[in-house]
């Protein structure tokens, strides 16, 4: 039976979780294989101690800088795999863009599980990096490109639920693992890291059965199949003649022609300095998505991250509970994105960039203020750790709802067709900056100006208001055919660019009322009684 409708949209979704899972697993996989004292002991990063039976052995790091330059090439692995993926991902399409990195994934993970040294696992961690640097740039866009515009954000958001499941998973299975025996056993850190591979065999066996993005083969010309499956996925029978399909499909078409006639080149160097993009602003576009995706890490979820087992450790916590509280951080983060899937798209990007920032720049400011009184009033600790927790509660709930899944959703809604896929991948190459950069800055900062960190990050989401108040445009509810008319403006500022969409909008509409491809300046007639037929769509992309 074909799938159609609602179940193929939904079956897409979970696909796509499969992959945003793993993501989240492997991210949240290092933080407990960093504690493991036969891993501390085969990385030669520092040495165990028995802390009794209700601790049991715990490592402690003597090379710390060792110790992050592990953690952090994997962000160099997803800065080459971004590159990579995006490339072929606009070249052989997404489908086949996601089994290569899938590939790439496994072997850097039987490397990484079978590790005897550090180089050794260097060299797995970069491997596996480039796998998943192929899978946040296509993912992503595969998802934006089969989703309805009205409901685009809550259909990557709700992926990225899953993606904290996996740092869930990640944190519980390791909590548990830490009971085997005594705790030194290599189990604790091997299986963890083999375990990632489940999820991406389930990931590639679910690929044969989900479609490619109707765009990408509308853009290699490959009309039939995108009509195909557009009707499926916008109509429960399957069909291009429902009203929605045969919109979208022309709207499509009348976008690849408008992107053909004015952008002559894509390569990155092209893209980033706007060369030969015919207006398109291409260059805009790729600065605004790497540095939300540098944002996103400045606004502080990476010092949090480090510092909460700090507070509660302060709080006079033992070891165990401020673990359980630790998991009980990443529950919380998990289930605050299921807010994040209910306003992203009812109250759009900016406003969820907005209260998000200002939201958390107070909850880090707060949680620094409390771990400082913490450390000055060791006798009133029940009360300034529990406040201090109860803010890093807080500021994880709020990143969770906006500043998580906003700037992942961002990048793969504002790029032309002819580009998306290098476009996202630019994002993703953001991230991989602003991860790797402060997995290796963070432990420096704390260790000279300790809980004044927060008060940075903080500050820095009060910084990001305005700039997305005057750079960054509403993208919710709008189409992805819709966006190139923002960018075209020539001003980058929002209210100019609004002005632009509000113009080349109702151009179109005119055009699409008259009986023309909804194209704005095109004269190219089009039969409104009966969908394009595909020879005459080619007609109109020659001659435009």
């Amino acid at each position: 039976m074909v799938l159609a409708g609602r179940r193929l949209y939904y079956t897409i979704n979970f696909v796509a979780g499969l992959a945003i899972f793993f993501f989240g697993y492997d991210q949240g996989m290092m933080g407990g294989v960093n504690t493991s004292p036969d891993y501390v002991r085969v990385m030669k990063l520092g040495y165990s101690t028995y802390e009794g039976p209700s601790e049991g052995y715990v490592a402690t790091i003597t090379e710390p800088t060792r110790q992050g330059g592990i953690v952090s090439i994997y962000y160099f692995g997803t800065l080459l795999g971004c590159l990579m993926g995006g490339v072929l991902g606009d070249k052989i399409g997404r489908i086949r863009t996601m089994l290569v990195g899938s590939l790439w994934v496994l072997v850097g993970a039987a490397l990484q599980c079978s590790a005897q040294n550090i180089a050794w696992m260097c060299c797995a961690r970069v491997i596996n990096g480039i796998g998943t640097g192929y899978l946040n740039a296509i993912v992503p866009v595969w998802s934006a490109e089969v989703a309805t515009h009205t409901s685009r954000g809550a259909f990557i958001a709700s992926e990225f639920t899953l993606n904290i499941f996996g740092v869930v998973v990640a944190y519980w299975l390791e909590f548990g693992l830490g009971f085997v025996g005594d705790g030194t056993s290599q189990v604790r850190w091997r299986f963890p890291i083999a375990f990632q591979i489940i999820p991406v065999f389930a990931f590639m066996a679910c690929i044969p059965f989900v479609p490619e993005s109707p765009r990408w083969l509308i853009k290699m010309g490959r009309l039939d199949e995108a009509r195909e499956i557009l009707g499926r996925l916008r109509s429960e029978d399957g069909t291009i003649e429902a009203p929605q399909a045969r919109r979208e499909y022309d709207d499509i078409v009348a976008n690849v022609a408008l992107e053909k006639e004015h952008s002559k080149r894509n390569s990155y160097i092209s893209m980033f300095f706007g060369l030969h993009d015919g207006g398109l602003h291409v260059a805009r576009r790729v600065q605004l998505s790497v540095w939300l995706q540098i944002v996103q890490e400045w606004v502080g979820i990476a010092a949090i991250t480090v510092y909460a087992p700090t507070i509660f450790a302060e709080a006079g916590y033992s070891a165990r509970k401020s673990q359980w509280l630790s998991g009980l951080n990443d529950v919380t983060y998990m289930l605050s994105t299921l807010l994040a899937v209910v306003t992203i798209d009812r109250l759009g990007r900016r406003i969820g960039l907005w209260w998000g920032a200002v939201g958390q720049g107070i909850s880090l400011i707060l949680a620094g203020a409390f771990a400082r009184l913490l450390k000055d009033h060791p006798d009133k600790a029940a009360q300034y750790g529990g406040a201090a927790a109860f803010f890093v509660f807080l500021y994880t709930f709020i990143f969770g709802a906006t500043w998580l899944t906003i700037p992942w959703v961002y990048p793969t809604e504002t790029f032309p067709l002819e580009v998306r896929a290098k476009g996202n991948a630019f994002g993703v190459f953001g991230w991989s900056i602003g991860n790797g950069w402060l997995t290796l800055l963070n432990p420096i900062m704390f260790n000279a100006i300790g809980e004044n960190t927060l008060h940075i990050f903080g500050a820095v989401n009060f910084l990001s208001i305005p700039l997305v108040w005057a750079f960054y445009p509403e993208t919710a509810n709008r189409t992805l055919e819709e966006m190139d008319y923002l960018f075209m403006s020539k001003s980058p500022f929002v209210w100019d660019e609004e002005e632009n969409f509000r113009r080349m909008k109702e151009e179109a509409e005119r055009n699409r009322a008259e009986g023309r491809l909804a194209l704005p300046d095109s004269e190219q007639k089009v039969d409104d009684a009966t969908p394009t037929p595909p020879s005459e769509i080619m007609d109109v992309k020659e001659k435009i």
